[in-house]
């Protein structure tokens, strides 16, 4: 009996509220378990924590069990969506160079129409003088170019979502273009 292949789930939806996480989260596997497909989200790691430990201890358990939970997956899904700021959650870019850097497939997505330089101001500096990429990409060329490295894609929503980080739509045609 074959298994089906493990999608990492990366995104900023684990600093979401409990419940907002949960119904996104559940939403995206029943998804991926329709196409044949286990999405595995970094929370499913069910850590414990005593009260002993300090927060970089933590902080470092946490690295330790979401890197062995991306060890086992054979893609990963990113919601690269800004996030607190112009551009995607720098732990979900991280997954996806780790994912990329291990020959696995990336694919992603943003619900945010605009290009990364229309969201900087549009302008070709900053206020301190330092250049902002203009590539016509959605985020900084090393995600984009990154993901389309790895075989595979990044999609962009052509308008806002009813909700500003998940789109069903969206993230089914993400699923669709997994490598099987």
């Amino acid at each position: 009996m074959t298994h089906a292949k493990r999608v990492y789930l990366a995104g900023p939806e684990v600093f979401f509220p409990a419940t907002e996480h949960q119904i996104i989260v559940t939403e995206k596997k029943r998804i991926l378990r329709e196409l044949g497909w286990e999405g595995l989200d970094p929370l499913d790691t069910e850590l414990a924590f005593g009260d002993n430990e300090s927060p970089q201890q933590r902080g470092f358990r946490i690295y330790r069990a979401n890197r062995e939970l991306m060890n086992s997956c054979d893609s990963v899904i990113a919601n690269l969506t800004p996030f607190r700021g112009i551009s995607a959650d720098p732990g979900t870019v991280f997954e996806v160079g780790y994912m990329i850097g291990q020959g696995k497939q990336a694919i992603g997505y943003s619900l945010n129409p605009l290009t990364y330089r229309h969201r900087a101001g549009n302008r070709t500096h900053d206020d301190l003088g330092h250049v902002i990429e203009d590539f016509d990409l959605a985020d900084n060329l090393m995600i984009e170019c990154g993901i389309v490295e790895s075989g595979g894609q990044l999609f962009v929503a052509e308008h806002r979502s009813e909700l500003e980080f998940f789109d069903a739509e969206l993230f089914e045609k993400c699923a669709r273009a997994l490598d099987y």
